[in-house]
């Protein structure tokens, strides 16, 4: 039975008074919570700060992104070396903002891909289609192909041992969300894409809440999730912690 995992992101948001704030409030409920696992992927900025309040805790660390190259002249890179400096042991590659704002193509994630794996670390790698696309019925051809991309640059054992996100950018920060049965359908269709799936974690994002996460983690295969601003929420964060782990008292922070 594969244990789910929720991992916060909290993409452009935090100071160190409200980074301190949040984690002072999430993680003594996190503390001796079994039955899954958590994380919080932090802009680089704050890593050293996470990496010490995260010290010897529950929740582990991960980053929003990585360079894919090792080091040179790249002003502004951050590298996936320079990131494990930091004890993380996630790094997001490929969310659906960094491939539509900042131009990150199916190529570009999977040298990203490769150069988390190559520090010992796991890429969280995201996949998902627009509006346009599922409308177009082409949903399951979007997926394949940035899952195909990584695979030609990193076979197919590779992919095997990172965390598969599915996150459909039109329910990402627009209040929608897939019904359990539209994310069950993605998340079958990607299991069955990869060889020795069985134990790889593919998780939901998009909208994710308290009032709605019981119903997604309840399908077949979806593993946890990847969450956006509930995750700058402390109650909201830990009550779909708690979902996961199967805990069904009430959340107090």
């Amino acid at each position: 039975m594969r244990a789910k995992l929720v991992a916060g992101n909290w993409k452009l948001n935090g100071s160190l008074a409200e980074n301190q704030a949040l984690l002072k409030a999430i993680l003594p409920p996190l503390a001796f919570l079994k039955g899954a696992d958590f994380a919080v992927c932090v802009p680089f900025p704050y890593l050293a700060q996470a990496q010490q309040a995260l010290h010897g805790q529950k929740v582990a660390l991960g980053a929003q992104d990585v360079c894919q190259f090792e080091s040179g002249a790249y002003t502004g890179g951050v590298s996936a070396a320079m990131i494990a400096d930091f004890d993380c042991r996630y790094a997001i590659v490929g969310h659906s903002e960094r491939r539509s704002v900042f131009g990150d193509t199916d190529e570009i994630v999977a040298e990203k891909f490769a150069a988390v794996m190559k520090q010992g670390m796991t890429p969280i790698l995201c996949v998902g289609e627009t509006l346009a696309e599922r409308e177009g019925g082409v949903t399951e051809t979007v997926v394949a192909r940035q899952l195909d991309a990584v695979v030609k640059r990193n076979g197919m054992a590779a992919l095997g041992k990172s965390v598969i996100a599915y996150e459909p950018v039109w329910a990402i920060g627009t209040g929608r969300t897939a019904t359990p049965e539209q994310a069950q359908a993605v998340h079958a269709y990607i299991r069955g894409r990869v060889a020795a799936a069985d134990r790889l974690p593919i998780l939901y994002g998009g909208s994710v809440k308290s009032a709605n996460v019981a119903q997604l983690f309840a399908m077949a295969d979806v593993d946890g999730g990847l969450i956006g601003g509930a995750s700058l929420v402390a109650e909201e964060f830990v009550a779909i912690c708690w979902a996961a782990a199967g805990t069904k008292d009430r959340v107090t922070v």
